[in-house]
């Protein structure tokens, strides 16, 4: 009997796979080919993009549950600011964001309170586990996040000295800073695509009427990256002074190559002292098993039958 439920489901998740495989990869490609190809000039946006009916669908049901969390005006002004930094912009980011916490924290208190039987028959340690797994749903989501803001400060910050040669080329043809944000914000929407976001949202603040340096303190506050923060109070002050905008952009792309190299040189130092445990624990052992383990063998194979001998 077992067996044969467990070749019923084997058939159900293969039969499953299939379907959404053919639906959501095959079925759009044989479209694409019949068509010649994705039309050019026309790039997909994330409002525009269709998403499968059970995704849609799911995401509504976490959207309502994370509307019904009460949470506090700061708490949601910060969820939101930290969402922004990791590049969802969405009006429903902030309730999805609970709303998954929630969705997590449930989930896995079921998984542990129905698995409580297998993972452990100490009563003490499955109260332990229900309040880790618990615990580890409802802030899980804060560690993923996390995660997700850091690798696009890294992205952003490793494409910014080319977004600095690219607007000091753009300043230098004749074009206003203005502008230059504008082009390089399209140029390097296939290359650097963060960069490019956030470059974009600046111009389309400033066409709506914002001040260019209001525009340029949003977006250091939009992202929270260390380095883009340096450099739009670098914007800020030759717009104010009246400096040179394309030096000032220059030297600050420099000194973020410079840094770069010596973050490099940092890290290729600090290989050796990191190589040490992993070579302690795992490639010694290995050599002293390889170079003293044939003399161990035969001193035991002939000295304890010596010893024996002797005390006889």
């Amino acid at each position: 009997m077992e067996t044969v439920l467990l070749i019923l489901v084997f058939c159900l998740l293969a039969i499953s796979i299939s379907y959404y495989g053919h639906r959501l990869y095959v079925r759009p490609v044989r479209i694409s080919e019949r068509l010649g190809g994705p039309l050019g000039g026309l790039t997909e946006t994330p409002v525009e993009r269709t998403r499968p009916s059970g995704r849609r669908f799911f995401v509504r049901i976490v959207e309502y549950i994370g509307e019904k969390v009460p949470v506090s005006p700061q708490d949601a002004t910060m969820a939101r600011r930290r969402l922004m930094s990791a590049g969802f912009r969405s009006e429903i980011a902030v309730r999805a964001y609970y709303g998954t916490k929630i969705v997590l924290c449930a989930g896995l208190l079921a998984v542990v309170f129905v698995g409580r039987d297998y993972l452990t028959v100490n009563p003490v340690l499955r109260i332990v586990l229900l309040a880790v797994g618990g615990l580890a749903g409802f802030f899980g989501p804060n560690m993923a996040l996390d995660h997700l803001i850091t690798k696009r400060h890294e992205k952003i910050r490793l494409s910014l000295p080319d977004a600095l040669d690219l607007m000091v080329v753009c300043m230098e043809a004749g074009l206003g800073l203005d502008q230059a944000i504008l082009n390089v914000s399209r140029e390097l929407e296939m290359t650097h695509k963060a960069i490019s976001e956030e470059l974009g949202l600046v111009s389309l603040e400033m066409r709506a009427g914002k001040r260019r340096a209001e525009a340029l303190k949003n977006l250091g506050q939009r992202t929270a990256e260390p380095e883009l923060r340096k450099l739009v109070a670098t914007l800020v002050q030759a717009d104010r002074f009246g400096t040179s905008i394309a030096d000032s952009l220059r030297t600050h792309s420099d000194f973020l190559r410079v840094r770069r190299r010596q973050e490099a040189e940092e890290r290729a130092a600090k290989v050796g002292v990191k190589l040490v445990f992993p070579i302690f624990f795992f490639i010694l052992p290995a050599m002293l098993i390889v170079a003293a383990g044939p003399g161990i063998l035969q001193l035991v194979k002939h000295l304890f039958p010596m010893m024996r001998q002797s005390q006889l």
